[in-house]
C-alpha cells in the first residue's frame, strides 16, 4: 500500500513538474489582444484607438516572430536585430500618434517604465525590492580574483 502511494505521488509530481517547465510560446494574436488590454486598463482608450492598436501591435508581434523563428534556425543576420527593435520603435511612435494628449504623457511613462525595467507588477509578500544600479557602478567595480 505504501509503495501504492509512493508511485501515485512520484507521477503527481513529475506531471507537475513537466507542466510547470513548458513555456507557452504566444501567438501575434495572443500578443495583441494583451497589449490592447493592457493599454486600455491605463490609458481609457475609446474602440477606434483600440482597433488602430491592435492592428499595429499584431503586425509587429507576426513580423518579430518571423525573426524568432529565423533566428532559432540559425539563419538569421546581424540586420534583423536592428529590424526588430527599429520595428518596436515605429509601432510605439504610431500608437503615441493615434493617442490623445494626456494618454501620450501617460503612454510615455509606460515606455520609460518598461525600458528602465520597472513594472507594475505586484510584489510577492517578503520579496525586498530590487536596487537599480547603472552601467557606471559595474564598469567602475574592481573585478574580482577567480581561483
Amino acid at each position: 500500500m505504501k509503495k501504492a502511494i509512493f508511485l501515485f505521488l512520484l507521477v503527481i509530481g513529475i506531471n507537475a513538474l513537466a507542466n510547470a517547465q513548458q513555456n507557452k510560446v504566444l501567438t501575434p494574436t495572443e500578443i495583441a489582444q494583451k497589449n490592447v488590454e493592457d493599454l486600455d486598463k491605463k490609458l481609457k482608450l475609446n474602440d477606434t484607438q483600440k482597433s488602430i492598436i491592435y492592428s499595429l501591435t499584431f503586425t509587429q508581434a507576426k513580423e518579430q516572430a518571423d525573426l524568432v523563428k529565423r533566428q532559432q534556425t540559425g539563419k538569421s543576420r546581424e540586420e534583423d536585430v536592428d529590424k526588430y527593435y527599429k520595428m518596436q520603435n515605429e509601432t510605439s511612435k504610431s500608437i503615441r500618434n493615434v493617442l490623445k494628449a494626456d494618454q501620450q504623457a501617460k503612454y510615455d511613462k509606460i515606455i520609460e517604465d518598461r525600458l528602465s525595467g520597472k513594472s507594475n507588477k505586484k510584489k510577492k509578500k517578503g520579496e525586498e525590492e530590487e536596487v537599480e544600479s547603472d552601467i557606471n557602478g559595474l564598469l567602475l567595480a574592481k573585478p574580482e580574483k577567480i581561483n
